[in-house]
């Protein structure tokens, strides 16, 4: 059976969603399309905690759902500007991972990704399927994926 690890930017996956669709992702529907007669070696979701409910209730559906969930505390800075992004941490578990999984999948539209996608092909040969927003998903990302799946309809909450 075909292995598979899989790596999600819950902030990309959220804004380009919401900016494109005005909906959300459906974690449940991408898991079962992402996971179809595949044995999941790693599955990881990465956020940004700003301590509230909500976003606690969503990270506990995300766990049952399968997914491990890393948290980066959100900053504000004192000049007003915000960080929390997880690029670093994606690349290096995806790296990691691309040793022991045949797929790669990788859930943003970041054009940062780039240089990822190509390392996991070409040095690891493995398959990485880049799942993103087609028009808000950098079109180097999609030209260094083995395969991009649209984050359309079909992948969206009701």
């Amino acid at each position: 059976m075909t292995s598979v690890a899989i790596f999600v930017d819950i902030q990309n996956v959220y804004y380009t969603v919401k900016e494109s669709y005005r909906r959300n992702f459906d974690y449940n529907k991408f898991w079962a399309q992402a996971t179809a007669n595949r044995n999941v070696v790693k599955a990881i979701c990465y956020a940004i905690d700003r301590g509230d409910q909500k976003q606690r209730e969503f990270q506990n559906i995300l766990r049952a759902i399968g997914f491990e969930v890393k948290l980066k505390p959100f900053i504000q800075r004192a000049d007003g500007s915000a960080k929390g992004d997880w690029d670093v941490g994606i690349a290096l578990d995806a790296i990691e991972y691309a040793e022991q999984a045949d797929v790669i999948v990788l859930v943003s539209g970041d054009g940062d990704f780039d240089l990822l996608a190509n390392k996991i092909r070409v040095k690891h040969g493995k398959r990485v399927e880049v799942y993103g927003v087609p028009q808000l998903t950098a079109a180097s990302l999609i030209n260094e994926a083995s395969a991009f799946i649209a984050i359309d309809e079909g992948l969206l909450l009701s």
